[in-house]
């Protein structure tokens, strides 16, 4: 699909028009070429400018400040000043980008060959329709956050004002009385999930597992029908609950969630739900909620750990009793070895951990959350032993760590 990018032109009257527009001819083609983009010239024109998915000011002429101040007014958010560095464009650049940071607004140059400058228009309009997708959504909160997460709270005001997101609180009652009437004669409507996952269980299931199987999908039915009642894109449910009221866990329902594009995460963990949210937008990704277990600090890698992980993640998988508990349904998965990114966003969306890894390998030990994975990167000690960001991160396959620092920036 071919992006479309609205310019927005800022040229000064006192340069030679034919030399102006033979360079901008040139400079667009090169990138345009390269960056897989349409260039809609909306020339000094700045009234679309709030409309726009992904404005760029292109700055063609030096002398264009004084002209940039009589449309700032209709310029909002980040402002991303595209520049050839051809007719003291560059210069020009610099002085408006100062003027926004003495007013404490954010902007950016981008500058420097073609090839570079097609990255960093692709990396932004993948945000700019990340921040759109996200816009608008609602995430459930299905019981409150575990007692256990004491660091991991959020500033709805925030999400709401920097990502649009509106995040509902549903009672976890409500979700366990619509589990014990669940009818598991009835097929769910476009899912065939259900359907599979249950020739999988029959197939790979222990005969110690098979009792779990049925409280494990009324689960399932009850986040679906919440889902639909309350209009989510998401959910995180404080799903230690389940083990008294439905002698179960969430995990299996959690892994067919995230299966489905519907980020869902565990014990109520509202951050970590943002945080998957965010990394589904701009990667199209499933990602994996996992517990730090243990830290080589010397060899720079990490164990991580949960009872449930996306089923489109894994190559193959199991299940298993839940961990803490010894009972109800959860899930064992192998996720390809290769890169992979471990994210982290702060409930106040003021802090983020992004850090491109590399998985080394999987296990199975007993005395762990059933999947397991081990990573390996850089300064873990520094991060995770000194300032960490709550518990919980999220891991997803590839590397997407620059991508995610600016989303961050952009906020």
């Amino acid at each position: 699909m071919t992006m479309n990018i609205e310019l927005f032109t800022l040229t000064s009257p006192i340069h030679n028009p034919s030399v102006v527009d033979r360079n901008t001819q040139e400079f667009l083609e090169a990138i345009s070429k390269d960056a897989g983009c349409h260039f809609e010239m909306k020339g000094q024109h700045f009234e679309d400018y709030q409309t726009a998915d992904l404005p760029l000011i292109y700055v063609r002429t030096g002398g264009t400040e004084a002209i940039f101040r009589q449309v700032e007014k209709l310029v909002d958010g980040k402002v991303r000043l595209l520049t050839s560095g051809k007719s003291n464009s560059l210069a020009a650049s610099m002085e408006i980008l100062s003027y926004l940071n003495r007013q404490g607004r954010k902007g950016e140059i981008l500058h420097g060959c073609p090839s570079y400058i097609a990255g960093r228009i692709r990396e932004e309009y993948v945000i700019s329709q990340a921040k759109k997708a996200l816009r608008g959504t609602r995430l459930g909160i299905i019981g409150q956050p575990s007692d256990w997460l004491i660091a991991s709270g959020v500033d709805r005001t925030v999400v709401k004002e920097k990502l649009g997101i509106e995040l509902v609180e549903i009672p976890i009652t409500e979700l366990v009385e619509m589990a014990q009437k669940a009818n598991l004669s009835i097929p769910l409507v476009d899912d065939q999930l259900e359907e599979r996952i249950s020739a999988h269980f029959d197939r790979h299931a222990t005969s110690g597992l098979v009792s779990y199987k049925e409280n494990s999908m009324r689960i399932y039915r009850a986040l679906d029908d919440l889902v639909r009642k309350y209009t989510l894109s998401g959910f995180t449910i404080r799903c230690f609950d389940l083990l008294s009221s439905m002698e179960n866990t969430g995990c299996l329902a959690l892994a067919l969630f995230n299966s489905r594009g519907i980020p869902a995460t565990c014990e109520g963990d509202i951050p970590s739900m943002l945080t998957m949210a965010i990394g589904n937008a701009l990667t199209g990704f499933s990602g994996f909620q996992a517990n730090p277990a243990q830290i080589d600090p010397e060899k720079n890698e990490m164990l991580l750990a949960h009872c449930t992980v996306p089923l489109n993640m894994v190559r193959n998988h199991v299940y298993d009793t839940h961990f803490e508990s010894g009972i109800g349904l959860a899930v064992h998965g192998e996720l390809p070895e290769g890169p992979a990114t471990l994210v982290k966003f702060s409930g106040q969306l003021d802090r983020l951990y992004a850090k491109d890894v590399e998985l080394l390998k999987n296990q199975y030990e007993k005395d762990l959350c059933r999947t397991q994975i081990v990573v390996k990167g850089e300064n873990f000690s520094e991060y995770f032993l000194n300032n960490p960001i709550g518990n919980h991160h999220v891991v997803f396959s590839g590397h997407f760590a620059r991508l995610f620092d600016s989303f961050f920036k952009s906020l």
